[in-house]
């Protein structure tokens, strides 16, 4: 028998089956969710951030990108789906109607991706005459303003103008006359507007008398005049001014106070009402006076 040679008494020895020292640490780690992760995902990650970068570093590229991006934008953007063809306002007469189409200058046909719905809503609130708007896009591409304009209760003179207010002493318009809105009482003085409940209140009370109320005046931003026909004024304290025009029309009713010769009905001081003749019976009442003391 033949002496084994070194390499025949290697190749001789039985294979030590366990792994080296790094594939064992190698295959103890790939056992780690973790890592596992990190192998299979975050490093062909990191080598596709890496590739992006260096290409989007450069200016031409980056250009590429930007006008490629936008155009496929545009072109979503700009399908027949997306596109508004009209303007439709609801809710308000033909003068508000062409008020808010002057306000919203639209130029048709336009993609919904550019009008800023929320600043058209609050243009259109922006006016005197409506008190809240709802604005959206609707079917056949159509944009729909559907408004819930004020509606006026009294007309108050402001100076040379008359505002038209809603039941909350809010701006509802402006008319150029009184005749243009004769269905509605008349107000005037500073401070009249915030105490619009108080006077159509009046208003309501003084309905025996209606045919003769001119209107009412905010004195001294404190209390109402009612002014009436053949310049009569009815003086109103600053307190309970209801229950003092009562009285005034109760007086009237009873002897035709009204009918008389009396220019101010003064019920400022509750506990005693005053009478002022006008100038024609004060000056008739002071000749009868004079005659019969000269008699």
């Amino acid at each position: 028998m033949r002496p084994l040679t070194a390499t025949r008494r290697h190749r001789a020895l039985p294979r030590d089956p366990a792994p080296s020292k790094w594939k064992y640490r190698y295959q103890r780690m790939m056992l780690t969710p973790g890592f596992r992760g990190m192998i299979r995902v975050g490093v062909p990650l990191a080598l596709i951030t890496i590739i992006a970068v260096s290409w989007y570093s450069h200016d031409e590229n980056r250009e590429m990108a930007a006008a490629k991006l936008q155009k496929l934008k545009e072109g979503v953007q700009q399908r027949p789906e997306f596109m508004v063809a009209s303007l439709d306002v609801t809710g308000a007469d033909d003068a508000l109607t062409t008020t808010v189409l002057a306000q919203l200058p639209v130029a048709f046909p336009i993609s919904s991706f550019d009008l800023d719905l929320e600043a058209m809503r609050t243009t259109v609130e922006a006016l005197d005459a409506v008190r809240s708007a709802r604005v959206r896009v609707g079917d056949a591409g159509v944009l729909n303003v559907d408004i819930t304009p004020r509606t006026p209760v009294a007309l108050w003179r402001d100076g040379l103008e008359l505002r038209l207010l809603d039941e909350e002493g809010t701006f509802a318009g402006f008319v150029a006359n009184r005749a243009e809105r004769l269905d509605l009482p008349l107000i005037a003085g500073d401070g009249a507007q915030t105490h619009i409940a108080e006077a159509l209140a009046l208003f309501r009370d003084a309905k025996p008398i209606a045919e003769r109320v001119r209107g009412l005046v905010r004195m001294g931003e404190r209390r109402w005049d009612v002014v009436l026909d053949r310049d009569q004024r009815i003086l109103l304290p600053g307190e309970n001014p209801v229950a003092a025009l009562d009285r005034v029309i109760v007086l009237h009713q009873a002897r035709d106070m009204l009918d008389r010769d009396v220019a101010v009905v003064d019920m400022r001081n509750g506990d005693r009402p005053t009478l002022r003749m006008n100038k024609e019976a004060a000056d008739a009442f002071r000749r009868v006076s004079h005659t019969e003391a000269d008699n």
